[in-house]
């Protein structure tokens, strides 16, 4: 068995905290294991930022007002989503510098998750795409395994 779930949020600073709410929340919910729930939410939470921050130049003058998250849980891997309507990635973001104001964020994603991805939407937008391995507690009442 598996879930999934998805949802559009404001490209508002306020947005980022509810969508690390509602990530922690529903993996608290299915018995995923704190650590690797925590893990996940900081990745999740340095993606959102992302996309509040960048993610609505379009290039055509138009901003958009929006992103979207969603997420998998599929026997043993979480994947997380993260979609805006930015400039997207050209190939892997460049490593940040240890004093640079940008770019931290992503490395951290890097070092969070088992696989991660940066790259374009079909849309054109930049496209944030982080797996990792679900370790389960013991009475989790949707272990899907």
């Amino acid at each position: 068995m598996s879930i999934w779930w998805s949802f559009q949020l404001r490209r508002e600073a306020a947005s980022v905290p509810l969508a690390r709410r509602l990530l922690l929340g529903t993996m608290e919910t299915a018995g995923v294991d704190p650590d690797v729930s925590y893990e996940l939410s900081v990745a999740l939470t340095e993606a959102c930022a992302n996309a509040v921050e960048h993610g609505g130049d379009t290039g055509s003058g138009m901003a958009s007002e929006a992103y979207r998250v969603t997420a998998y849980l599929d026997g043993e891997t979480c994947r997380i989503e993260v979609a805006d309507s930015g400039p997207g990635f050209s190939g892997c973001p460049l490593p940040a510098a240890e004093d640079a104001e940008n770019g931290r964020g992503l490395r951290l994603i890097e070092e969070l998750a088992d696989h991660v991805h940066f790259g374009r939407t079909g849309r054109g937008g930049a496209l944030v795409s982080f797996d990792k391995i679900v370790k389960w507690r013991a009475d989790a009442p949707l272990a899907l395994t």
